[in-house]
């Protein structure tokens, strides 16, 4: 396994970071391989913040918790991630295997809008609007079923995620709503 730890506004110890790869190390007997484990861990104020990424087996798992300890934060983020591969692993079991199809990669942009102005020759000042590209993002689109793809948006707690549908073939969005449910969107053509 791969562990990657930085932290932000904050002076990393040694003892802090065997800390981390131990309790990352109680995780791995879980699962086969675990590629990579990357720990963030932030002070603001008050607030000791850890953040973890896994990428396993194909899948991301995302935990994040602060504290007023990084250490308590650290057992609860090691905590959250146990609970959710034991819920990811029974998962797994239930579902039948498919068939490993390509995955196809497409572009994601997050577009800013900025407003401009220019002097006509009136007096009058009328604002043009101008759209600016301020992040790109490539990902890979996995192919899979709106099964695992719930379980992926759980386990990352994203604000939604891309997918190709397994049995469709075509391009779906899932996403939390705020009653403990989700939606789909499919395109219609």
């Amino acid at each position: 396994m791969n562990v990657s730890i930085a932290g932000k506004h904050m002076e990393m110890s040694d003892a802090l970071k065997s800390y981390i790869e131990n309790g990352l190390k109680k995780l791995e007997h879980y699962f086969d391989r675990i590629v990579d484990a990357n720990v963030v861990l932030t002070v603001e104020k008050h607030r000791h913040i850890c953040e973890v990424n896994l990428n396993v087996n194909g899948f991301r798992i995302h935990a994040k918790e602060s504290s007023t300890d990084m250490y308590a934060s650290v057992d609860t983020v090691i905590d959250k991630l146990e609970k959710q591969i034991k819920k990811f692993k029974d998962k797994l079991k239930n579902h039948k295997p498919r068939h490993r199809e390509e995955t196809k990669s497409y572009k994601h942009l997050i577009i800013e809008v900025k407003e401009e102005t220019t002097k006509p020759e009136s007096k009058e000042e009328i604002p043009i609007v101008s759209h600016e590209i301020i992040h790109r993002e490539h990902i890979t689109l996995k192919p899979m079923t709106v099964e695992e793809a719930l379980m992926q948006i759980q386990l990352l707690e994203e604000p939604f995620l891309v997918f190709i549908n397994a049995e469709t073939s075509q391009v779906n969005v899932i996403y939390p709503r705020g009653d403990c449910t989700f939606g789909l969107i499919e395109p219609q053509f």
